[in-house]
């Protein structure tokens, strides 16, 4: 099904979700009851003067009766820095940048970092260290924290095996912990 050819179903929502019948459109937009019934059944190619009043009066765009629908799977290749693995879960564009990262096992903790942001993670398996001021916490899958990034913080894997987390960034947060250096 192309585009235009949604465009019919799309009004018939649209006029749907205000509670409209196609005689109370029909009398606001200043068309026949006959012209929107076929224009929503597909019987009937939509024109521009026609469209735009309606989209004006739903309250919606002409993008919204057009704009295919966008393919929901996140396509990001996984990098790898400093060992880390990092695998996007969200779209580049998204608002919030979400990351399945896998943390390799580590003695010591790595040396805390300061940064603009808020960071929220969630632990899938292995034991992470994470490093808040002068603080040290261990966490186990099933658990999550979350923190001000300007406090200085180090997140790695203890124990023998790695560790694994899904990641919640600000935009600052994300430039800094998953862009590799080039």
């Amino acid at each position: 099904m192309s585009a235009t050819d949604r465009v019919g179903e799309r009004l018939r929502a649209a006029r749907q979700d205000k509670g409209w019948t196609l005689e109370e459109l029909a009398g606001q937009a200043g068309a026949s009851v006959s012209t929107l019934s076929r224009l929503e059944s597909g019987k009937r190619q939509a024109s521009l003067e026609l469209l735009v009043p309606l989209t004006r009066l739903l309250g919606i765009r002409l993008d919204d009766l057009v704009a295919e629908p966008a393919d929901p799977r996140v396509r990001r290749p996984a990098t790898n820095r400093d060992g880390h693995i990092v695998a996007p879960l969200t779209r580049e564009d998204s608002p919030v940048q979400t990351f399945k990262v896998t943390f390799p096992p580590r003695v010591a903790p790595p040396e805390p970092r300061v940064h603009e942001g808020f960071e929220w993670f969630y632990v899938l398996s292995g034991r992470v260290r994470l490093v808040l001021d002068d603080s040290e916490l261990v966490l186990v899958p099933g658990e999550a924290a979350e923190f001000d990034t300007r406090t200085p913080h180090s997140i790695s894997a203890v124990g023998p095996r790695p560790a694994e987390v899904v990641s919640i960034f600000s935009p600052d947060g994300a430039r800094l912990h998953t862009r590799t250096t080039v």
